[in-house]
């Protein structure tokens, strides 16, 4: 009974001498370079928006992040090295709506859960999904559009980077909202797209401005119509969805940043700061702008309801479609 009583003093002393050394953690963050493992190949438009935001915030944190690519499975080998990482703030993740939102629906197994294995951060910036059509499709709006792929049910391919990419689901939600049928063809890379989509042979997408910026400057494709709140800097002429009278119709992918579950608080809460202070730098969002992104920030609480959220809304998306669940 006494050793019980000693283990429980003993217990309660370190918990509290934790408690009180978590802000010097927090002051004393990071004495070392910085880990950020992107789940997605080198030169993706998630690498790319990610090696951004971690350049400004190696800036303030007086330590350089190191990025490691380490793409596979949909995301998913990259987010379970990241899941089985020491959670002391030096291992984190930039994680993607299909690794930590989409996949928990879509493969059977995973060797990770976004909601037990990660602290979330925030997420930090959004790809609005564009509707983009071949110059070898005769519609010229996204009305045009519904009304053609009504009139040739079937008959439209819209490609994306993979089954279960926001592209692919994207496409599935559009479907379900306008009642059209369109069929999807996935593509290992966004490279063997393009020129099917200036050819015609697959005259339709729902992609991110990165993806099919070669196409639109060539004049190999026109954009229709961006699935967000407010037009793109990007491509400032062309209308929301709301604007060409689908107003319901608003998705995009995005990306956040996370750590391993059980990363000190103070740590977290610094990294939550940091963040937040880069995406509000002029020059990130400019940056983030050029590649049709978005910069996003939502305080701690929000940030996991937000992924909770999401995995909700990918689950619908899915299941509706009748997607098979991957192996």
């Amino acid at each position: 009974m006494t050793f019980s009583r000693n283990r429980v003093l003993v217990g309660a002393g370190l918990a509290l001498a934790c408690l009180l050394a978590a802000p010097a953690w927090a002051e004393d963050y990071p004495t070392r370079p910085i880990t950020a493992i992107v789940p997605f190949a080198g030169g993706s438009a998630s690498d790319v928006v990610s090696r951004i935001l971690f350049e400004r915030m190696s800036k303030s944190l007086g330590q350089p992040i190191v990025v490691e690519n380490r793409p596979g499975a949909g995301g998913n080998t990259g987010t379970a090295d990241a899941a089985k990482a020491a959670p002391d703030g030096y291992t984190l993740l930039g994680g993607g709506s299909g690794p930590v939102a989409a996949n928990v629906t879509l493969y059977k197994h995973l060797d990770y859960d976004p909601r037990q294995d990660f602290e979330t951060i925030s997420p930090f910036v959004s790809f609005t999904i564009i509707v983009v059509a071949s110059n070898k499709l005769p519609v010229q709006n996204l009305q045009e559009l519904i009304a053609y792929a009504k009139a040739h049910p079937g008959e439209l391919n819209y490609g994306s980077v993979g089954i279960g990419s926001s592209q692919h689901l994207a496409g599935e939600y559009f479907s379900q909202i306008t009642g059209v049928k369109i069929t999807h063809v996935p593509y290992r890379n966004i490279g063997q797209y393009v020129p099917d989509l200036m050819s015609g042979q697959v005259p339709l997408g729902f992609q991110w401005y990165p993806n099919i910026s070669a196409a639109l400057a060539a004049k190999g494709a026109k954009a229709l119509a961006v699935a967000g709140d407010n037009r793109l800097e990007a491509l400032p002429d062309v209308p929301t969805t709301k604007e060409a009278g689908l107003p319901q119709y608003i998705v995009s992918g995005w990306f956040a940043l996370l750590a391993p579950k059980g990363t000190p608080p103070a740590i977290v809460g610094r990294l939550n700061n940091e963040l937040k202070a880069a995406v509000a730098d002029p020059a990130v969002r400019a940056r983030f702008q050029q590649q049709g992104a978005e910069t996003v920030y939502l305080p701690l609480d929000l940030s996991q309801k937000f992924i909770a959220d999401e995995i909700v809304k990918y689950r619908d998306i899915i299941t509706k479609a009748g997607i098979p669940q991957i192996e």
